[in-house]
């Protein structure tokens, strides 16, 4: 019974990591192409809060269960496939990082801009471009960990 609520908590945390990714990226993605700064401000506002409260939260229980599970199930910590996924796992968290970051001051610049009746500044668009570049490799480290522990290959 153990094994089965870890297995849930896991998939659970990896379906939340996946979904307010590609939440946040479409949300922000339809807000930036608005061009309004007002809109942009409360958009990116609710996404840093989702990252926190959602995706930070899945993302500290994910090493946890998966400890627990691979212990559980007395699978050896140094497969390949398991090694692979802590190096995408890291991968995924070094791209993740600057990314709330940048949502969190794209957020400061909209709101600024939006209170003073301007556009949106010039730096706010170096942002976006930074934060839409970002999310390809860390949804993609995401995307292949979930093939991983689906397949779970033998890859040397």
């Amino acid at each position: 019974m153990a094994y089965l609520l870890l297995k849930y908590v896991h998939i659970i945390g990896a379906t939340v990591i996946l979904g307010t990714g590609s939440g946040i990226a479409f949300f922000m993605l339809m807000a930036h192409r608005s061009g309004d700064a007002a809109f942009v401000a409360r958009t990116a506002a609710v996404v840093v809060i989702a990252d926190i409260v959602f995706t930070a939260t899945a993302i500290v229980a994910q090493p946890v269960t998966g400890f627990l599970l691979a212990r559980e199930a007395g699978i050896p910590l140094d497969l390949p496939w398991l090694v692979a996924s802590y190096a995408l796992y890291l991968l995924a968290g070094v791209f993740w990082l600057p990314v709330v970051w940048m949502q969190a001051r794209m957020r400061d610049l909209a709101r600024q801009a939006a209170v003073q009746g301007d556009p949106l500044p010039p730096r706010y668009h170096r942002l976006f471009r930074l934060w839409f570049v970002f999310g390809f490799p860390g949804f993609g480290a995401v995307l292949a960990i979930v093939w991983l522990m689906v397949a779970k290959p033998t890859l040397w």
